[in-house]
This record gives structure tokens, sequence and C-alpha cells, in this order.
């Protein structure tokens, strides 16, 4: 097939240059476009189709033999790029096949489903309907590899025929499905004489009446649309028909769904192994991972990546890594030969609406891994309703990937619409899209955030949001789940110098902190509002962000020395300022710090100025805060019945304050007493008590989402359990705290592995 498009593209290049026609003469005079030309005659595309020859032909002149000879050496390279075969005589390219071992057993599966459909009597047409399955996935996610891979392994499962047939989807003149009818009905052995005598509209008929007497195995691969493979899907008969396309194929009905992403990191480096050598791969197995990690693990990547090793002995596998870390060659370093990752992309982005090609180079603007469909609109300008349809169309194309409902460019794919972006867009719309997503995502965060601030709560009637606020859960998820994007907002603000803007988003985010603490964020979020605060030369702000620094370095980073001398700070500043209550929480903090520090005699004295000087500003949540730390030092001292004492009564206040404290401080201090009030039980050796407690902690930490706290209530509680001998319980609690996830407390964690290792070993 190679040679019969040489041949063609040969010819061509030979006609137009006899006329002293440059390329874009030919372009200008036929109507054929430049690089389908120049792709013609370098053989990198089938043959076209009768009308681009007639229109070539014209453009270049041609009298009726010279004419006849072009058309002639056209139709002898018209059959896919891989003519119909049997699947033992399929292409190169499969036989280094790795992983993709799920969707290899289902398809092993439906094939036997669709073979198990055959009747017993072969004179007797089964009525079943043959299995479809639609493969789909990113350009270069290795779905025709897939779906020959699978041909040749179910070839034994069809005897009465294999088929292959390229449907050249991505070639700006497709075959149209009657011309592929025909070429799976002469690859069967459908008689000239009854396709002759049949005609064109008979020959559906005789495609359906060939596939139903079969059991068959056919492969539509590289698929354009629906309009182009559904005259090809056969309604009755006990065959397969495997569909690949870049588009998900939405239209089709009744057919079997399979979606491919990248590969796993382990089959990754398989994969790459296989092809520059085990012994290569094994010298240097870190750069192996970098160069599959750069790849993204996309199999089209990995795979140029790999011929470019096989074919530079000379060179390291760590040398291509260290290559593949600038961004901005990336894309032009996983190209080999005539294939490469951007030219297989550029095929898809070719075929998209104005609308969507615009989405698409605007989406490698978000800073984070995924979006959602409110923040793209943003980048474009549209309506919610009109960004989503846009987004749904780069879905269907197979450039964006979707997890629930947030949408997700693959990281080469990002690397492309963001060349495509430079060369296409003005570097000031490109500015301002960049500053219209930046401004909505922090006025978004600021009002998600004050569902945790006391004072605030629910969003003003004004809002007027295209994003669900209408709880503080669901203001949780937002927070979370844009977290990466509206930070690099605020970090973006930060380095503009908009100080306001910075002071109260963080300010705004202060008490949901305590949801999500281990995030890894807080500490730079609170230093960066502090300088703010600080060049805006208001002593109240500084001091005020100061105190949330420490607390970040106390309780999420653990560093108690950093976030001392980060308290003294904010003393001195609240001190300037003149207030009682941010002096109130400087000293709180400082008390904190003396505690973890082990200085409990300064940590006392600290703590009695916070609790006095939180009463004179009316400060009721700084009160319990104090509380808890009284109760806490009263831990340290081993005075468990006073410690147990002090949580009873703030349990109590709490009770008896009812709505006057913000229900998620409440809650905080809720767990905390419970907790409190469970370790002193354990102590004290009082274990039934100790579980029940630490239990109540549990489970107000779970309703309350706060993943970080659970992790450590678990924990505590599993010792407990096993002190009652409750081991079963105990493991429980323990599997449970490492099913929390990211969010969770590192060092719970790490502590709740090791003493189910020790279970395990008895």
């Amino acid at each position: 097939m190679t040679g019969e498009r040489a041949a063609f593209g040969a010819l061509l290049r030979e006609l137009r240059l006899a006329r002293s026609l440059t390329i874009e003469g030919l372009s200008e005079a036929s109507g054929v476009s430049v690089r389908g030309i120049g792709d013609l005659e370098r053989g990198r595309r089938a043959a076209p189709q009768r009308r681009t020859v007639a229109a070539l032909a014209d453009g270049l002149g041609l009298d009726e033999p010279e004419r006849e000879r072009l058309l002639a050496s056209s139709r002898s390279g018209r059959s896919p790029a891989y003519s119909p075969a049997g699947v033992r005589s399929f292409p190169r390219g499969i036989d280094d096949f790795v992983g993709r071992d799920q969707e290899m057993g289902r398809l092993v599966g439906l094939a036997e489903r669709a073979a198990g459909q055959a009747a017993p009597d072969r004179s007797a047409k089964p009525a079943a309907h043959p299995v479809v399955v639609a493969v789909s996935g990113t350009p270069g996610a290795g779905k025709t590899t897939l779906a020959l891979h699978a041909a040749r392994r179910l070839a034994d499962r069809f005897p009465d025929g294999q088929l292959v047939v390229d449907l050249r989807g991505t070639d700006e003149d497709p075959p149209a499905p009657a011309e592929l009818m025909l070429v799976v009905l002469k690859a069967f052995g459908v008689p000239d004489r009854d396709l002759a005598k049949a005609g064109p509209e008979g020959h559906p008929g005789l495609y359906r009446q060939a596939l139903a007497d079969r059991r068959f195995l056919l492969v539509l691969d590289n698929a354009r649309d629906e309009a182009q493979v559904r005259p090809l899907l056969p309604g009755a008969g006990s065959g397969m028909v495997v569909v690949t396309s870049r588009r998900m194929l939405t239209g089709l009905d009744d057919v079997h769904r399979m979606a491919l992403g990248e590969l796993s990191t382990g089959d990754a480096a398989a994969f790459l192994s296989s092809l520059v050598g085990a012994e290569r791969a094994a010298a240097d197995p870190a750069a192996l991972a970098e160069v599959a990690r750069r790849c993204a693990h996309l199999p089209l990547a990995l795979r140029v990546a790999g011929n470019w090793l096989a074919t530079r002995t000379g060179w390291t596998v760590r040398r291509l890594a260290d290559r593949l870390t600038l961004e901005e060659r990336r894309l032009e370093t996983l190209t080999a030969g005539d294939v490469g990752v951007a030219a297989a992309f550029d095929l898809s982005y070719r075929q998209l609406t104005s609308a969507a090609a615009r989405m698409f180079r605007r989406l490698s603007l978000v800073p984070g891994p995924d979006v959602s469909a409110a923040c793209a609109a943003r980048l474009t300008g549209q309506d919610l309703f009109e960004a989503e349809d846009t987004l749904e169309e780069l879905v269907e194309a197979g450039l964006l990937g979707t997890d629930r409902d947030r949408y997700r460019l693959h990281d080469l794919l990002c690397l492309y619409a963001r060349a495509r972006l430079t060369a296409e867009d003005r570097a000031g719309e490109v500015g301002r899209a960049r500053a219209a997503m930046y401004r909505w995502l922090l006025q978004t965060a600021v009002v998600a955030g004050r569902w945790y601030e006391p004072g605030h709560g629910a969003p003003p009637v004004t809002w007027q949001g295209e994003v669900d606020l209408s709880s503080a859960e669901r203001a949780r998820e937002w927070l979370q789940a844009e977290g990466t994007n509206w930070l690099a907002a605020l970090r973006a603000a930060a380095a503009a110098g908009e100080h306001p803007t910075v002071v109260e988003v963080a300010e705004s985010l202060h008490w949901f902190s305590d949801q999500w603490i281990f995030w890894g964020h807080w500490s730079e979020i609170f230093e960066t509002a502090a300088r703010s605060a600080r060049a805006l030369g208001d002593p109240l702000l500084e001091a005020t962000q100061l105190n949330y620094h420490a607390w970040s370095l106390l309780l999420c980073e653990g560093r108690p020395r950093d976030g001392l001398d980060r308290s003294r700070q904010a003393l001195a500043a609240a001190e300037r300022a003149g207030d009682p209550g941010q002096q109130a929480w400087a000293h709180y903090y400082t008390a904190w710090a003396h505690r973890l520090l082990d200085e409990p005699w300064l940590s006392v004295d600290h703590n009695e100025r916070a609790a006095r000087l939180f009463e004179t500003a009316g400060d009721l949540h700084g009160f319990l805060q104090s509380t808890h730390v009284r109760g806490w030092l009263l831990e340290t001292q081993d005075r468990n019945e006073e410690a147990i004492a002090v949580y009873q009564d703030l349990l109590a206040w709490l009770e008896e304050a009812g709505d006057r404290i913000e229900p998620h401080v409440a809650d905080t201090a809720r767990f905390g007493a419970h907790r409190g009030i469970g370790k002193s039980y354990s102590r004290l050796r009082r274990w039934d008590e100790a579980v029940r407690h630490l239990q109540t902690a549990v489970d107000v930490c779970r309703a309350s989402g706060n993943t970080a706290m659970e992790s450590r209530q678990l924990t505590d509680l599993s010792e407990a359990l096993l002190a009652t001998g409750r081991a079963a319980k105990a493991r429980e609690a323990l599997v449970r705290c490492l099913s929390l996830g990211p969010d969770a407390d590192p060092r719970r964690v790490a502590e709740a592995r090791e003493r189910l290792a020790r279970l395990d070993a008895g």
C-alpha cells in the first residue's frame, strides 16, 4: 500500500513539475489545499477520491490520456491504508502490545458472547444482533493497536471471516459508506456479477445478507463519525464489529463503549522497556520512569520516545528525559521520522468548529489539572450553557476528558493547545481571558469561604453566581475542586500588587482552612496575605494574617519554632494596632507553640493571657479555643480528672450557647472536647468510657466532613479498642483511616499503616 501511495505521489509531482507549477500554484488552480497536495506527493496520505483527482487534473490542465493515467494511479492506491485482510496478515506494530488487560478481558468476553450466538444448524439464520464495540480515546491512545491485537487473538472464534477496514476518518475527504461497503463485499468474495446486478442501491441488502450468513469479525478502524459508520453496522448475524474512532460516536445506539486513556505507570515503563531493550532500561530506571511521565503515559508518545532511543544507541535514557523536560520543546522532541504526537493532535484539531477550537486553545490557560464549565466559560465569554455545549464537542472529538462535572485536558494536549494559542490568538486577548478567569475564581472563593466565617454564612441575595453554593458542603466541594486554580489566581493577584484582594481572599478562607488542614498551601496563602497587609500599612490586618500563618505552621506543617516566631510578630503588630482580639490570638498561638515545644509553664502563662483578652474582646470563638488548650495542658500534667471536668464544662457551655457559635466552630470544639475526654479516660485506663468518647469524636468529624481530624480520632480510637481486646474493631478504624485519601493527616496515616502491619504480624 505504501508503494501505491508513493507511485501516485511521484506521478503527481512529475506532472506538476512538467508544467512548472509550485505546490502553491497547483493549490490555487485546483482548490486542493497546499498541505493536502504536499502529503499526497510525499505519500503521507492515502490517494484522494475521484473528485479530488479530477480537481487536480483540471488544475494541471491534463489531456485525456494523462488524466486517465492519474486516475488509474489513484484507484490502485485508494484502498485503505491496510487492505481488508485476514488477521494473520495484519500490519506491523501490534507485536509489542503492552497492558490494557481490563479492556482485552472485556473484548474477549464480548467475543465469546458474539460467537455463542451462532445457530447450531448452519443453514438457519441466527436472529441475534452482532456485538458492536466502539473504542474511543485521545489521539495516540492506542485504539487501533488494541483493536488489531484483539482481532488477532479472537480470530479463531470467527472462522467465516476476519476483516480490517481503515475508514480514514481523519482524511480531508474520507471514503463514503457506499464505497466502504463495496470494499467489504468484495473482500468477502461477493461476485462482481452479483454486485453489478444489484447496482449501488442493492449493495446494502447484499452487505446485510453477506454478514448475516457468516460468523465474522469486522474491525472498522479510524471512523470519522456516526454517519460513516452506521450503514456499516449489520443488523443480524453471529459476528462482532469493533469500531475505533477519536470521536465518542455518541449517536450510535446499542453498542458497547470502551474509552481508552493513558497507560498505567507500570505498563508505560514496560512498553518503553520493550522498545529500548531491557538492559538499557534497567541501567537507569528512574530516567525511564521520567521519560514515561513526560510522555504522560500516552502510547503514541511512548512509542515515539522508544523509537527515538532505539535508533540512537549513543543516547542514554537520561539524555532524552532531560530533553523532554523543556515543555516548549517537548512536542517537537516527540517526533520520529514522519510520526509525531503534534501531527496526530493536529488531525483532530482541524476538524473542530471555530468555537470549539477557541475553547480548546484557551483551556491551556487553566493552571490546574481540570476545570468546571463555569470557569471555562470565563475564558471564552460564553454563557454557561454555550460553554457546556462547546466543551462537550471537545469531549466528543476525543480532545478533552471528563471526571463527573470536571473537564481535563491531557498533559500533551495542553502543550499542543498552548502552542496553538500562541500561534493564533493575540496576546492582549489571551491576557484578558486569563484575567477574567482569575477574577471569577477569586470572587467565587470569597463567597464560598464565607460559609464558614462567623457573621457571614450563605451568599448574599445579590450574588449572581453560576455554581451551586447553596450549602456549606457545596461551598467546600467547590473550593477543593478548584483549589489549584484559585490558588494560581491568588498568586497572580499578589504578583500584580492587588493587596486588598489577596487579604480579602485569605480572610474569607480562614475558618474554612480547618476543613482542609493538610492541603499543603495554607502557610503560603497566609504568609502572602501578611505581606500584602504589611504593604497596605495596616497593622491590624497584618496581625490577623500573621496569626493565621502561625496556625498553619503549628498545625498544618508541624513547625512550632517557626510558629512561635510568627505569633510573636503577630503580637507586636496587634499591640501597634491596639487590638485586644488579635493580641489574644497571638498569645493563644504562642501558648500552643510552647506546648508543642514541651514548655508547659510558658504555655500556661500565655493561654491565661489569651483567655483574659478574649473575654475583654467578647470573642466567644477565641474563648472556646483557649478553654480547650487549658484542658490540653492539664492532660500534659497528668491531671486527667481535672482535664475531663474542663472538657465537660466546655460541652455544656456549647449546648447553652446554641446558635451563637458558628456550626463549623462548634463542631471543631465538640470533637476536640470528646477527644480530650477520651484520651484522659485512656490514661486512667477506663477503656469503655474512652472508647465511647473517642467514637463520638470520630462521628462528629465524619458528619462535619473534617477528614484531617477524623484521621486523628481514628488512630486514637484504635488504640483504645486494642486495649479492650477488640482487635477487629480496631482494624476497622485503622482501615478507615487509610481510606480517607490525601486530605488525612499523613502522620496518622503512616501510624495506622504501621499499626495494621503489627496486627497482621500477630
